[in-house]
């Protein structure tokens, strides 16, 4: 796995980009992920741009099996 700092985000790759970590405010995280294919969620959000979809992400606590899931699903899946 490739870690690839920006000016403004982090880019996780393996072959391809899988996620992208932003900062949306202060408070505030939005992580863009590569799930092509999968529906969208109250939580995973349809994006565009260079990710399918979209979590916010305020809180450690919110860093959950079910986000670690998305990611781990986009990170096989490119």
């Amino acid at each position: 796995m490739e870690i690839a700092p920006k000016k403004s985000s982090v880019s996780l790759r393996r072959h391809k980009q899988f996620a992208l970590i932003e900062a949306a405010s202060a408070k505030r995280l939005q992580l863009g992920i590569n799930l092509a294919g999968a529906p969208a969620t109250e939580r995973l959000l349809l994006a565009g741009g260079m990710s399918t979809h979209k979590v916010s992400v305020a809180s450690l606590a919110e860093v959950d099996a079910e986000l670690l899931g998305w990611l781990r699903a986009a990170y096989v899946g490119n």
